[in-house]
């Protein structure tokens, strides 16, 4: 029987090394022929021997034919609708059943079928095919075991300058297959003779790559598309959109202008839920939101510049560092900003006023991760900083929780696709930490330390049993949870919808009571700046009133003593020259008293 094993790693890389030369053979002994032993031969004759009957058996072994498997793909579409029709696309599904169903033919088959479908009801309700007879074992529970996880596989980058794992994406069917983008995010230092290439892995052959893609520039993200596994996107660091198709090999296929491209690294590539399935958008810390058709790159096919004053200018927009975008909403997009602000947008606004919905302010760095809850929609996760706060879209000026600011610097964070209370983060120390806030609010339920170096991206499986973390030497390391944690606990949906609400109604009384004690201040602000300015008019009044009065006084007094003078004139009109010098001495008196006066009322303004 053929037994084969094939060695993947090269020799050098496992075991003892062993040293081979090639040198010509050599003689290490001769023995000749000794004719003296030929002459001790003695015939034997006659010889016993037993003979069987039957044929003599021995081991044997049998050697069945070789089985050949062959994989082969179907493409199994939905059947009953037309080509023109996508099942996927719920308004198209919706219309033309409407349409069906008011055609005749379509009643008069519904009603033949019905006694058919009669007779098939009535049997399974006489005759229950599913019953257990025998089943008199009572049922198991389901032990609470502790949350644990351990690693499945490695994938280490193979360059020899090693480089920052940014981004990480599920091949959509089957989850076999594991697309990581490398990069080098520091600014302007890159190593000299860095590599450019990503990297697609499979899960069962860590050693090796399946394939290479070789972008123009260093891959920050990249994406699957959903409807079409063998079609990636790509976002550049040099701000370009690349797309690849697998089935032409590891060159990109469409490449973005650099004119119209974007002007920064690209952080946030997502695919839209469209008919063609080609249609997608991006986002950067340029402040740029693009939309693009991969069928022609040249060009995006739409833009908003995220300027939150509305007034679309590029140096006042904020830098996007994450995206984010729900299929089940396709007019709503939100974007996590280096300033640590959340942008909810709108795609189908006309104006920039109505694209740019609201924000969200609630971190002191940049929104590394940003994502809704895979079954509460309202509720949206936000990594930043040192914290990771969960949102509700009916409470704008807070988070509803959050939790504890760490040590280390939190770097991503991603819902579990399977449990609505589970939620992954990832830290600048290397540790993963697995938070489910039905079970406790303070602290992670499972915190492991998957490497030495920095955490810097993660990514969950659809299936929620495997999750892939990238640190910072481009090492992807595959890690397998408890099946606690992925699988739905019993009445795990209804908890995890009354904590959201619980918490938002909170947080909304807490807002209403802010908005009422800040109201209260600026009315007693308002009070004591009234208060303030009827003193000083009250002040200002009484020194004018002391003023009139004093000028006043003073035009009486000199009224009076220019009377009393006159009639003395009048007196000494008939006397002699004598009486006229005593009147002059008289008038001089009252100049001199009228200046003293009027001095003595020159101090008082001055020291008023």
């Amino acid at each position: 029987m053929e037994i084969v094993y094939v060695y993947v790693k090269k020799r050098s890389e496992f075991g003892k090394q062993c040293n081979f030369s090639d040198h010509q053979a050599e003689l290490n002994i001769d023995i000749p022929p000794n004719p003296e032993l030929a002459e001790q031969f003695v015939e034997r004759n006659p010889v016993d021997k037993g003979v069987q009957c039957s044929t003599s058996m021995s081991e044997h072994e049998a050697n069945t034919e070789r089985f050949e498997m062959e994989t082969k793909g179907v493409n199994h579409v939905e059947g009953g609708w037309p080509k023109d029709v996508n099942p996927l696309e719920l308004e198209q599904t919706i219309r033309f059943r409407k349409k069906v169903e008011k055609d005749e033919n379509y009643i008069n088959a519904i009603m033949q079928l019905g006694s058919v479908m009669e007779h098939c009801i009535k049997q399974n309700n006489a005759i229950d095919i599913y019953q257990e007879y025998f089943d008199d074992e009572d049922p198991v529970e389901v032990t609470d075991e502790a949350p644990s996880a351990k690693t499945i596989n490695v994938f280490r980058d193979p360059q020899e300058i090693k480089r920052t794992t940014t981004h990480l994406s599920w091949h959509p069917d089957g989850n076999r297959k594991l697309a990581v983008a490398y990069s080098c995010l520091n600014f302007q230092r890159a190593p000299a003779g860095m590599g450019f290439e990503s990297y697609i892995w499979d899960m069962e052959h860590p050693n090796k790559p399946e394939m290479s893609l070789k972008p123009s520039s260093p891959l920050v993200t990249v994406e699957y598309n959903p409807k079409d596994s063998h079609i990636l996107l790509g976002g550049c660091y040099n701000g370009q959109i690349a797309c690849w198709d697998t089935r032409k090999g590891s060159l990109v296929a469409e490449l973005s202008t650099i004119e119209f491209s974007h002007r920064d690294p690209v952080y946030g590539t997502i695919w839209l839920q469209s008919k063609t399935g080609t249609e997608c958008f991006s986002a950067s810390t340029d402040g740029q939101v693009m939309w693009w058709d991969i069928r022609k790159l040249s060009e995006p096919t739409e833009l908003l510049i995220l300027d939150i004053t509305k007034k679309e200018m590029l140096e006042n927009a904020l830098g996007a560092i994450s995206l984010e975008f729900e299929s089940t909403l396709p007019t709503k997009f939100m974007v996590g900003t280096e300033q640590g602000v959340v942008i909810s947008c709108n795609r189908k606004g006309k104006t920039a006023s109505e694209k740019i919905v609201c924000t969200f302010p609630g971190h002191h760095g940049p929104v590394y991760s940003l994502q809704r809850n895979p079954f509460y929609p309202k509720n949206f996760l936000t990594v930043g900083d040192w914290t990771a706060r969960i949102w509700s879209e009916d409470s704008r000026e807070s988070s509803i929780m959050w939790t504890r600011y760490h040590m280390a610097y939190l770097t991503d964070g991603a819902w579990s696709p399977v449990r609505p209370s589970v939620f992954f983060t990832t830290k600048m120390d290397g540790t993963l930490d697995i938070w489910d806030f039905g079970f406790k609010q303070c602290d992670p339920a499972l915190r492991l330390k998957v490497c030495e170096e920095a955490l810097f991206c993660l990514r969950v499986q659809d299936n929620g049993c495997f999750v892939a973390c990238g640190s910072q030497l481009g090492t992807t390391t595959l890690l397998e949870v408890s099946h606690g944690l992925s699988t739905m606990q019993r009445n795990e949906r209804n908890i995890a919808s009354s904590i959201f609400e619980r918490e938002t109604r909170r947080e909304k009384l807490l807002e209403a009571r802010h908005r009422e004690m800040r109201l209260k201040e600026k009315g007693k602000a308002e009070g004591k700046a009234e208060d303030q300015k009827d003193n000083e008019m009250d002040v200002n009044l009484e020194e004018l009133v002391s003023k009139a009065e004093a000028e006043f006084f003073d035009v009486i007094f000199k009224e009076l003593k220019r009377k009393e003078i006159d009639a003395l004139r009048k007196k000494q009109q008939h006397k002699g020259e004598g009486e006229e010098e005593e009147l002059e001495d008289q008038e001089m008196k009252a100049e001199e008293e009228e200046g003293r006066e009027e001095e003595g009322e020159g101090e008082e303004e001055t020291q008023a």
